[in-house]
């Protein structure tokens, strides 16, 4: 695994690479940073270059000065392609990995030969995210808006180690993936100095879209026009595979299919499945 610290967009990022062949960009998502990949991206070296950066804010890339949403993520990912002379490649996303693909598709769409995505928000979940039945599950998205939360969680070494063990452990159905080890990696990414607040300006920067598609008021976007498969967790306590049913709305080319098994981090809960389907689809699509 080789490890770069690349400058661009005014910004420093950490990006992870291995591999040889086709390049696949690989868009983690909360609370995770590039090493959430490092299964899939063993099981696929031997196939493709896998590059999988640190969002700004996350991980070791440089935090941003406020909120930071999609669009942002979006802007920095195209000029780190550039300084990487990266000019076309694959993208595979998660949680807000997806949805900054979203933007990527929009931005540029002659950048990326095709886009894969596991459990993420996308415009047809619409009022559904905050209906009564699952206000215990989004709480998070509004607590990590609060000015006082990361100052909260930062009083103790063991308020960060209580908080992310409850998050992934209730998101996550198959629990040995997520063992004292991997646990311990996750939480130490999220003492280092910056990684708690980077990670919550991505909220801060939707609160305004996910009040409108709560309401129902997101204003309608023309679809994505390039190969797409989503594989949604069978056992996602946010996402309920439901939720699949207008991802039409949104992909022209989609190949949609259960993840059976897996909670919110399929690409981690299943890496052997998760592999074989992402190298299945971009031999397809590279």
């Amino acid at each position: 695994m080789e490890h770069l610290l690349v400058g661009a967009a005014g910004a420093r990022f950490h990006v992870a690479r291995t591999g040889q062949g086709p390049a696949l960009l690989l868009l983690h998502g909360w609370p995770e940073f590039w090493w959430t990949w490092e299964p899939v991206m063993q099981r696929l070296a031997n196939r493709f270059t896998l590059i999988a950066p640190d969002l700004r804010g996350f991980g070791d890339s440089d935090k941003p000065n406020g909120p930071w949403g999609a669009p942002n993520h979006a802007n920095d990912l195209i000029a780190l392609l550039d300084a990487i002379e990266v000019d076309r490649c694959g993208v595979i996303g998660h949680d807000v990995g997806g949805a900054v693909m979203l933007a990527l598709a929009r931005l540029q769409p002659d950048r990326f030969s095709g886009l894969f995505f596991f459990d993420f928000t996308y415009p047809g979940i619409g009022p559904r995210m905050g209906t009564p039945d699952r206000l215990n599950e989004i709480w998070y998205q509004s607590f990590h808006q609060m000015d006082m939360t990361p100052a909260l969680l930062a009083t103790s070494p063991e308020a960060i180690r209580i908080y992310f063990t409850h998050i992934i452990r209730h998101w996550a159905h198959v629990q040995s993936a997520f063992d004292t080890p991997v646990l311990d990696r996750f939480i130490e990414n999220f003492t280092q100095p910056g990684n708690l607040e980077g990670g919550f300006a991505y909220y801060r920067a939707t609160h305004a879209s996910r009040v409108a598609m709560m309401r129902g008021e997101t204003d309608p976007l023309p679809p994505i026009d390039l190969p797409t498969c989503v594989r949604w967790a069978e056992h996602d306590p946010l996402f309920p595979f439901a939720w699949t049913d207008r991802l039409g709305e949104t992909f022209t080319h989609l190949d949609l299919a259960r993840f059976d098994g897996v909670g919110h981090f399929p690409h981690r809960e299943n890496p052997d499945q998760a592999a074989d389907e992402i190298a299945r689809f971009f031999a397809r699509h590279s």
